[in-house]
């Protein structure tokens, strides 16, 4: 907890240790903090919550908590909602909420099968969306994200984007990601790729870069959540996710974890047996040569584009294909898996993408391979749960990292009178 109660050394005796120039400083970063604390507070609740609410939750003096919150609402970073009736003595407490269309971020995202560019806001409302349903394995970049940028341009051209605050652009991808640049990305095909280069002609106009990050790991942060700052209704998990590839976000008390270089999480190029089929990382027998969505179709006698209904029918009226092939899956990712969990120690998985659907029939197969793979299951019993519906976390999960940094910031985004 951060509060005001620091006094700064005074201006007609400076100690030699602490010249006025510190003491503004520490004073300027303590308000940040503060700010910060107050518009976390507020976004992060399930409810609206009144400023002497707030003091109370930061033990801020109500003074300061109205101040803060009076500055946050000028800038657009909270929202105030109509007074509520006063039951006893004293003003109507008026509650702070998320404030609707006053910043917006845009997540984008492109994958095996759909590209998408989407305007969220601070409440975690989708202002605007474009879709694109495509087969994008083994795919021209610079064809793909020019189709991209037209989606971009459409979204920006949009009343109600256009009225906001801009606050950036982000840009979710399948692969490795380092520094802007798509290093590679298997399952698309591409590598060496700087996206921005194709998106400027877009994005510059509007004053926007772009950041670039996988899409488990920007998925990852949607999880069991709202909305930007909301709690995590689990602090730590493995999240899968996966069109033809599968990918993990690793997530330890709220943080997602990258690794030294950005890197971790590539769980589906875990190999599971070395004499198996040849994948298009150049390995054999990675996970997702057994778990991805067109193999299970393919292994069940199924077509690519059929639903994941349809396997979780077959499987369920004891089709012998369909029946294998989610059994064959199952054991890859409990041994994926199971190695994952022994080694950090986090024992929720929870099954985006393709596999959310099939969580029903995953479930009781993945938890008792798990239960024989990790080591600790008798004392922290692994849970497998299912992500919810969202087809398209990583865009959701792209803008959400970009308004979280309105969030831990707020003074960068608060315009001089």
């Amino acid at each position: 907890m951060v509060t005001s109660n620091w006094t700064p050394t005074p201006m007609s005796a400076p100690s030699a240790s602490t010249p006025p120039a510190t003491a503004s400083a520490r004073q300027s970063t303590l308000r940040t903090a503060n700010l910060a604390l107050v518009a976390r507070k507020v976004l992060s609740s399930r409810e609206p919550i009144s400023r002497a609410d707030v003091a109370a939750a930061t033990g801020m003096t109500r003074s300061t908590a109205s101040r803060l919150a009076d500055d946050l609402v000028d800038a657009g970073i909270l929202a105030e909602l109509a007074p509520v009736p006063a039951t006893g003595p004293g003003r109507p407490a008026v509650p702070l909420a998320p404030p609707h269309g006053t910043f917006v971020a845009l997540g984008l995202e492109v994958n095996v099968t759909h590209m998408a560019v989407r305007a969220i806001d601070l409440s975690g409302e989708m202002l605007a969306e474009r879709i694109v349903l495509d087969d994008f394995a083994g795919s021209d970049p610079a064809v793909v994200l020019t189709r991209l940028s037209r989606l971009l341009a459409d979204v920006l051209a949009l009343g109600a984007v256009g009225r906001a605050r801009l606050v950036g652009a982000a840009l979710a991808l399948p692969g490795l990601v380092s520094d802007g640049v798509l290093l590679r990305a298997p399952n698309l095909g591409w590598s060496e790729v700087r996206p921005a280069d194709h998106l400027a002609p877009v994005l510059a106009p509007a004053g926007l870069g772009l950041l670039v990050g996988n899409e488990a790991n920007f998925g990852a942060l949607t999880v069991g959540r709202e909305r930007p700052t909301s709690a995590y209704q689990h602090p730590s998990y493995i999240y899968l996710s996966g069109e033809n590839g599968i990918g993990a976000g690793i997530v330890r008390e709220g943080r997602v974890i990258i690794g030294a270089s950005g890197f971790a999480g590539e769980i589906g190029h875990v190999q599971i047996d070395p004499a198996g089929p040849l994948c298009s990382c150049g390995n054999r027998g990675c996970l997702e040569r057994y778990a991805g969505r067109r193999v299970i179709l393919r292994a069940a006698g199924l077509a690519d584009d059929d639903s994941p209904e349809t396997l979780v029918s077959a499987y369920e009226a004891g089709d012998a294909q369909a029946v294998a092939a989610v059994e064959a899956a199952a054991h890859a990712l409990g041994v994926g898996l199971g190695g994952a969990i022994n080694l950090l120690d986090i024992p929720v998985v929870v099954l985006g993408g393709h596999l959310a659907p099939l969580t029903r029939i995953l479930r009781p197969l993945l938890t008792e391979e798990l239960g024989q793979r990790v080591l600790a299951s008798s004392w922290s019993v692994p849970e497998v749960v299912q992500a919810d519906g969202d087809q398209i976390p990583g865009a959701t999960g792209a803008a959400w990292t970009l308004l979280e940094q309105v969030v831990a910031d707020p003074v960068a985004w608060m315009r001089a009178d």
